[in-house]
């Protein structure tokens, strides 16, 4: 069986509960972790489907790994390999087929509402419309790509999701638990607590956030194994 190749460019961005999920599933994966050393692959004939983790850079920064990132998200698309992007991962995918990626109007971190749309698209993904509650930490977020399928939206973000085929783009964090966040939340500090006083609307203090999973994370990670099963459906090889 060939393996999920995840590409990951931090050390403290890991793949958390994407992890759990495929472990889960008895599907190997590949992780290649560039702040580890480790580089992309040039190729994802070996590849089964591609998974794209976020990060606290831009999809805009002229970093050698994230135009390769590009580049697998297109190979993958032809091929018809499934791709899952997750925030940054997700900007990269719209980045990859010509869509803006911007300031968003307000920077979303912590659990937040988003509504879930009407359509064929979005009911396949999500369910029914609809509120839903995701973990988010972004400042940036993608527009729409030519003939994708929007499938989600905030007060802050346009866009929060969309799908092309097999292909999910989330602005959100579907792949958090508990371990993750605390390891953010640790290297957070003084920054995350100005921003929750900026912007105390779009912005969580750590303590909403801990708070939020017990409240929360249940049905985020029954979200996640919605989203992965139906993103690995289309897997083959």
């Amino acid at each position: 069986m060939k393996p999920i190749l995840v590409l990951q460019h931090l050390l403290d961005d890991s793949p958390g509960y994407l992890a759990t999920w495929l472990a889960r599933e008895g599907l190997p994966m590949e992780v290649r972790c560039t702040e580890a050393g480790q580089d992309f692959p040039e190729s994802v004939a070996e590849y089964r489907a591609l998974a794209i983790l976020g990060g606290s850079m831009s999809a805009n920064d002229e970093m050698p790994s994230l135009r390769r990132a590009e580049d697998l998200v297109r190979q993958a698309m032809a091929a018809g390999v499934p791709v899952i992007g997750h925030c940054l991962g997700g900007q990269l995918m719209a980045r990859a087929l010509g869509a803006r990626i911007g300031s968003s109007a307000a920077s979303e971190v912590g659990w937040q509402p988003m509504t879930v749309r009407d359509g064929e698209a979005a009911r396949h993904w999500f369910g029914a419309p609809g509120r839903v509650v995701v973990f988010q930490w972004h400042d940036e977020a993608f527009a729409l790509p030519s003939g994708a399928a929007p499938l989600a939206s905030s007060a802050a973000s346009e866009h929060q999701a969309f799908s092309i085929g097999p292909h999910l783009a989330m602005q959100f964090h579907i792949e958090i638990d508990d371990t993750k966040l605390r390891t953010w939340l640790r290297a957070a500090g003084e920054h995350l607590a100005d921003a929750h006083r900026r912007h105390p609307s779009t912005v969580q203090s750590a303590e909403q956030m801990l708070l939020g999973m017990d409240s929360e994370l249940a049905a985020h990670q029954a979200l996640a194994d919605r989203l992965y099963a139906r993103w690995m459906s289309a897997a083959v090889g």
